[in-house]
């Protein structure tokens, strides 16, 4: 269940942390070209897999030949073949470059500031968090700096130098708040093109911040007393302004974090066909080292140092088995839930509209392949299929369901989606509300609340009418 749960780009990382606990178990060396298919899954997982088998320690009493005469054994039960000659091979890609904690370190060590203030301007930058806001209250780092450096400082001070690295780049770097990071980058436009006026775009983030962040025009073009047109030019200057000025660089730093699919679906001439990406998975075996190990201390049985290296070495061959196994159950397992689930979602798979999505819960699929809900949701938790349209979080296909007019059964992910269309479709300057929203699916047959609608909205990540509103 464990090894169920964790997705295919972990898998990797679980299996060496077993070769390391288990030296009875290793990677088999080269490939093997066989294919995974339902067939192959249903007839190993029949005939390897035995959840009622469970070994005890304590009973010396088994067969060496068991272990030794590996010519009886089948390949298969003693390696595990995760991939394919077909299988893609990714190589992840890796840049060296400057942090954006070093960037500004360098940009300090420009200035030309004395040592102490050389060391706060040090400890302000530390301080900064990955979007280049300082979020800490400059009286905390007054404390911070008494208690860890032994300087004793004051606001006024810490200000001074807070203005001098709100001086660098990238423009706003060292605000405290989104407000001060506009103000910073609007001033600093002022002085680099002394041609264009942003003096409007300067008052309206000092002195109407708080109506401009909630979009009310109305009461900026009143209070201001200027054109509707000069508040469009005036907010056209402010948008183009970099709320996170920090991210440019922080961004760059972090190491790229690629999805890899944890299932493959492909459409062959209209016909759809699933794989299991397995590039994550090495192919895996018992030593044979360890078995002549067995063999090796089996020749005295009645010496009780033998004796116990001969269950030690049982033991871990014991383990190493069941290991691969597990991992071939594992694969049993994801291959038969996605295939189910593919065969459920043919619509959607096929053609990529999500208006074909069917409602499907994880009993619908625990059903059908004849496994408990708790082992369906460990499949779905954490896994990427990719398909012609695109990679997916496996969990999203699975939607409640409503009944539209005609008494048919709808998936909520259909009402989304539709909801979605509605609101991109939408004249920006008159965003529609949620209450026309409601109307609008009412007339399509989708009789749901205003409630539902806000919550389907809010689940889309789409703001209320009033912040949607464009000049």
């Amino acid at each position: 269940m464990k090894l169920l749960q964790i997705p295919s780009v972990a898998l990797e990382q679980r299996i060496k942390q077993e070769i390391e606990e288990n030296p009875a178990l290793e990677i088999e060396e080269g490939e093997q070209d066989q294919e995974e298919t339902l067939d192959d899954f249903e007839d190993d997982a029949s005939d390897d897999f035995d959840g009622e088998e469970e070994y005890d320690s304590t009973d010396d009493e088994f067969d060496f030949d068991d272990y030794l005469d590996d010519d009886d054994i089948a390949t298969y039960k003693l390696a595990a073949n995760n991939s394919s000659p077909d299988d893609d091979r990714y190589e992840v890609p890796f840049s060296s470059h400057q942090s954006f904690q070093d960037f500004l370190l360098q940009q300090l060590g420009y200035r030309k500031l004395d040592e102490r203030e050389h060391t706060i301007g040090n400890y302000i930058i530390g301080n900064l968090d990955d979007a280049g806001y300082l979020n800490r209250p400059l009286d905390a780092l007054a404390d911070d700096l008494l208690f860890a450096l032994n300087i004793k400082t004051n606001r006024k001070e810490l200000l001074e130098v807070l203005k001098v690295i709100q001086d660098f780049d990238p423009p706003g770097v060292g605000a405290r708040n989104l407000q001060e990071c506009l103000l910073i980058q609007l001033f600093r436009l002022q002085e680099e093109e002394p041609e264009k006026d942003f003096r409007l775009a300067i008052m309206i983030v000092d002195r109407f911040f708080n109506e401009f962040t909630k979009k009310h025009y109305e009461k900026i073009l009143k209070r201001a007393e200027i054109t509707e047109e000069e508040l469009k030019d005036a907010l056209t200057e402010i948008l183009k302004l970099n709320p996170k000025p920090g991210n440019s660089m922080s961004d760059a730093g972090r190491t790229s974090q690629y999805v890899m699919p944890d299932f493959i679906i492909f459409n062959n001439d209209g016909e759809l066909e699933l794989s299991l990406s397995s590039r994550n998975t090495p192919e895996l075996r018992v030593s044979k080292v360890y078995a002549e190990m067995l063999e090796t201390y089996s020749g005295n049985k009645k010496s009780k140092s033998n004796k116990d290296a001969v269950i030690f070495v049982k033991q871990k061959i014991d383990s190493a088995r069941w290991f691969i196994d597990a991992i071939k159950q594992r694969q049993n397992t994801l291959y038969v839930t996605m295939h189910a689930i593919m065969n459920y979602q043919y619509d959607y798979f096929l053609t990529g509209d999500e208006t074909k999505l069917r409602p499907m819960i994880l009993k619908d699929i625990a059903e059908i392949v004849n496994l408990d809900i708790s082992t369906i949701s460990r499949v779905a938790n954490s896994k990427y299929v990719q398909t012609p349209f695109g990679t997916f979080l496996l969990k999203s296909f699975f939607s409640e369901s409503m009944q539209n007019e005609e008494g048919e059964e709808v998936s909520t992910r259909e009402i989304k989606k539709i909801l979605s269309d509605c609101i991109d479709a939408e004249n920006k300057s008159k965003p529609v509300t949620d209450e026309q929203l409601t109307t609008i699916l009412k007339e399509k047959g989708y009789n749901i609340a205003r409630r539902t609608v806000a919550k389907y909205r809010e689940q889309l990540n789409i703001p209320v009418a009033r912040l949607r509103k464009e000049l």
